[in-house]
Formats: structure tokens, C-alpha cells, sequence
């Protein structure tokens, strides 16, 4: 069974002669495991699918199935605690409390789901280390390069364990260089079992995936594998 199954997706905003279809007709499938990037210009619809995928927003029709079980119509609060289980997000803009430290960024997701300071500090500790920022770990965000804020970034993704991640135009706002090793650091999860879906308009980031699927005005245009 595939991980993710959306059928017949359809989304817009606004009422009446105001409406604006954003997403028609959007059929697709998963499987657990994979690295899909999709791909489209700005305006294509491609957020605001990464956004059905995380649990952040509903379609207006249509059946999304996460792990065989329909989540197209769950109440607010039970896709909030499935987002806090099952989905970590990479931001383009790295979304991190510009107050808290790079472990303490790290360690936010844990304190929502109430695991305790030890098992917390180890878990960090280790995710830092995963992405070559140990050494950074008291560090605030100010403190740190746009590379160094996606990988804690990341780490912070990975913090409880999810089984899907979602990665919204993750080297955006990096250099080519830098970009080239945030993907190389997703890759790897990939290769670890990571389930992954990348959002972008950059076929230099879609290259690392092992699919890529194209959306121009809302509508699917093709997907296929590659390497």
C-alpha cells in the first residue's frame, strides 16, 4: 500500500466571481520509501499541495489517504497531533524562534509531545551531531549562516521521528554550494528510510530526487522516475 493516495483532489479559495481554483483533479501516489520532488513555477499549486500532504489545510473534495486511513476530513485538533507525530517540515525560511538555541529549536517539537528534559537533550544532541552542527548547539539563530539554520532545520524535522517529511523549497534562500549539501544531507535520510517530498521550481534540487512530479495550473502534468 502506498503511504500517501490522494484522488480526485480539488482546491480554491474565495467565493463567487472572487474564486480562484487552485488545484483540479489531483490523483496520486507514494510509496513509502521514496524521494519525490515536485516541481512547478511559482503560482502552480505545488504549496498549496505540500500543504494538503502536512495536514495544514483541507481540500474542498476529494480523499487523501495517509497510511490507508482517510485524513480528508479530520478535525483541526486530530491533524495537529498527526502532523506532531507522523510529518516533520523544512521551511524555505527555516522557521526557527530566533530566542531559543540551536538545541533549543531542536528540542521544541519534543516539549510539545511531553518527553522528558533527558531523553530530550540526548535526542538533540544526536540530531545535531547527524547534521554537523554539535558544536553549534548553544548558538542562536543569529549566530548562525543560512546553511547552518536549514540543518538545524532539519534536525528539528527529524526530532519525533516522523514518518514523512516535507521540505518546502529547502535551498531557496542559499547559495548553489550550500543548497547542493542540504539536499545531499536529505538524500541521505532517504537512503535511511525516510519517506520524503520535496516542493520547488529548481531542477538542480528536483535531480536528487528518484521521482519527479510536474504541476502547471493546478493540474498534474506528468511524473516519472529517474536514476
Amino acid at each position: 500500500m502506498p503511504t500517501i493516495k490522494l484522488n480526485t483532489i480539488y482546491k480554491s479559495y474565495g467565493k463567487g466571481n472572487n474564486k480562484t481554483s487552485v488545484l483540479e483533479d489531483i490523483s496520486l501516489e507514494i510509496e513509502k520509501g521514496e524521494f519525490v520532488a515536485i516541481i512547478g513555477a511559482s503560482g502552480s499549486g505545488k504549496t498549496t499541495l505540500m500543504n494538503i500532504l502536512g495536514l495544514l489545510d483541507t481540500p474542498d473534495s476529494g480523499t487523501y489517504y495517509l497510511d490507508d486511513e482517510d485524513v480528508s476530513k479530520l478535525t483541526e485538533r486530530e491533524r495537529s497531533r498527526r502532523r506532531r507525530e507522523e510529518i516533520g517540515f523544512i521551511f524555505q525560511n527555516f522557521n526557527l524562534l530566533p530566542r531559543l538555541s540551536a538545541r533549543g529549536n531542536v528540542e521544541l517539537p519534543m516539549i510539545y509531545d511531553r518527553v522528558n528534559k533527558k531523553n530530550r537533550r540526548f535526542q538533540s544532541r544526536n540530531l545535531l551531531k547527524m547534521v554537523g552542527l554539535e558544536d553549534r548547539a548553544r548558538n542562536r539563530p543569529n549566530q548562525l549562516s543560512g546553511g547552518q539554520m536549514q540543518r538545524v532545520a532539519i534536525a528539528r524535522a527529524l526530532a519525533n521521528r516522523p514518518k514523512l517529511i516535507l521540505a518546502d523549497e529547502p535551498t531557496g534562500n542559499l547559495d548553489s554550494k550550500t543548497g547542493d549539501l542540504i539536499m545531499k544531507i536529505l538524500k541521505k535520510l532517504n537512503t535511511k528510510g525516510n519517506t520524503i517530498i520535496v516542493i520547488t521550481h529548481d531542477s538542480n534540487v528536483a535531480k536528487y530526487a528518484n521521482r519527479i512530479i510536474r504541476i502547471k495550473d493546478g493540474h498534474i502534468q506528468s511524473s516519472r522516475r529517474q536514476g
